[in-house]
């Protein structure tokens, strides 16, 4: 077995250690509460305000753990690489088809508009405009966080149920900089990797159904692409949101694969939780990227 790398220094304190709850695993129950039943609909509020709090605290307590390793560069180069090929190769396939069928429905949404008003220079303008801000980066942080984020919070959610963390912590290795921050970097790299590739393929996906559909050359289709009315500030725009959605999917996927407990039910929660707080975490940040940066 290979033996890892980032053994050197390793001392564990208490505030390394992830005590998961029930809260953390989003099961928190206000009935569990003596409450009169005309205050019950309040208690229910407030402990699912007070489980969204320890989760967002979580989440932000495991960002601060790993932005410390990385300035240290403490963490295990070859288990990155080994990340970055099971995240980002693997899930090559799944972007493609996405990007493909994204543009064909960008142009299919677009045909009846074009057709009335005979705006055939503008398809690419269009297509491009909403490909690129928006459904490029979200369409393709969902795939990724279905594939990628799920997967990784079942497998550090196995390792902790069957004790591998603290096999970890008692051969004085740092499991966030042994196995959370490669796969941090590995989520936000393959997300904005993945953006990219699915921007390019989209629009040749949406330049092919054009000429399909409404029967505009491909480039016209281009033409109106980069005739000014798009910028490189609208790829940028695109781009700054799935370094945006790759940290949500990573911090989430890591804080509860490591707050995982009870055996192989828990392991099934933690991934359901990831699934849903990834996917309510891209929309509202989505919304205030959008907001921000315009």
């Amino acid at each position: 077995a290979r033996i890892p790398t980032c053994t050197s220094s390793y001392t564990e304190s208490p505030r390394d250690r992830y005590e998961p709850s029930a809260s953390a695993q989003g099961r928190y129950d206000a009935s569990q509460v003596s409450t009169p039943r005309a205050l019950q609909p309040f208690a229910t509020i407030g402990g699912a305000f007070l489980a969204t709090s320890e989760v967002v605290g979580g989440m932000g307590v495991m960002f601060g753990r790993i932005v410390s390793r990385l300035v240290r560069l403490s963490f295990d180069r070859s288990e990155l690489l080994r990340n970055l090929y099971k995240m980002g190769v693997k899930s090559l396939p799944i972007v493609v088809v996405t990007a493909l069928f994204t543009g064909g429905i960008m142009v299919i949404q677009a045909a009846p508009l074009v057709e009335r008003y005979g705006a055939h220079g503008l398809l690419g303008w269009g297509a491009g405009f909403g490909t690129l801000r928006e459904i490029g980066p979200l369409l393709t942080a969902l795939m990724i966080s279905g594939r990628v984020g799920a997967n990784n919070t079942a497998e550090l959610g196995t390792m902790v149920v069957t004790e591998q963390i603290d096999a970890l912590r008692a051969l004085a290795i740092d499991p966030i900089g042994f196995l959370i921050v490669p796969r941090f970097i590995g989520i936000v790299t393959t997300l904005f990797l993945s953006t990219v590739f699915a921007d390019a393929l989209a629009l040749f996906g949406a330049a092919y159904a054009g000429r399909g559909i409404l029967g505009v050359e491909p480039m016209v289709f281009f033409n109106g692409l980069t005739s000014g009315l798009l910028g490189l500030g609208d790829v940028f725009h695109g781009l700054i949101k799935s370094v945006v959605f790759g940290m949500v999917i990573a911090l989430a996927s890591c804080q509860f694969g490591i707050a995982t407990s009870g055996g192989a039910p828990g392991v099934g929660r933690a991934v359901n939780s990831t699934v849903v707080v990834s996917a309510a975490g891209i929309f509202v940040l989505d919304y205030i990227v959008s907001f921000a940066i315009g």
